[in-house]
């Protein structure tokens, strides 16, 4: 079991990294909220890991904290509610987001992630309500750091790859201005428009 890597980060792009550790590239998916906080390609970089092993598929997922690894091994013990879901869910909204939406019952505010519908959102509210950690849980700052390429054009591949229709992408940047922004930014702030 890989429960962590610290290495060289050597690709950067939206929900996808390439890590190197000892001559070794490891392609990691991340949540829009670790991209956020990842470093300029070239640099260090250290991620909190899971890797699920599927038939005839391995995967290795990255955090920035272990409270968002935890959320997310979590999420995939629920019926219904696979990988993409997850990271679905950890870009969409902090660990302490999902927690109160948990603890108030609040399906609609899960609803307005891709991928979540009525039934998986009051199955998420009702099989989570005990395992949710109550505890003050740690809040992942967003950072912003551009990326190479069009700004507008790799926020909405993000979307897109997030799960978001092309059309409902296209209407969550048309409330923002691209003008001097990074494609995180971009990002961050669709993200905040769909949970507002």
């Amino acid at each position: 079991m890989i429960g962590s890597l610290r290495g060289k980060l050597t690709a950067r792009e939206p929900t996808a990294i390439i890590i190197e550790c000892a001559g070794v590239g490891y392609e990691v998916a991340t949540p829009m909220s670790t991209f956020l906080e990842l470093p300029q390609i070239g640099e260090d970089v250290f991620l909190y890991m899971h890797l699920l092993v599927r038939e005839n598929d391995q995967n290795l997922y990255g955090f920035a904290t272990d409270e968002e690894k935890h959320l997310f091994r979590t999420l995939l013990k629920i019926s219904g509610v696979g990988a993409k879901m997850g990271l679905a869910i950890l870009s969409a909204m902090t660990v302490r987001d999902f927690e109160r939406c948990v603890q108030t019952d609040d399906a609609a505010m899960l609803i307005k992630i891709p991928g979540v519908g009525k039934k998986t959102a009051e199955r998420l509210i009702i099989e989570m309500r005990d395992k949710i950690d109550k505890a003050p849980l740690q809040v992942v700052a967003a950072r912003a750091d551009g990326g190479p390429g069009d700004p507008r054009s790799l926020a909405v591949d993000a979307l897109v790859s997030l799960g978001y229709k092309l059309t409902e992408v296209k209407r969550l940047l048309a409330q923002i201005d691209p003008k001097d922004k990074s494609a995180e930014d971009i990002i961050r702030l669709a993200l905040r428009h769909t949970v507002s």
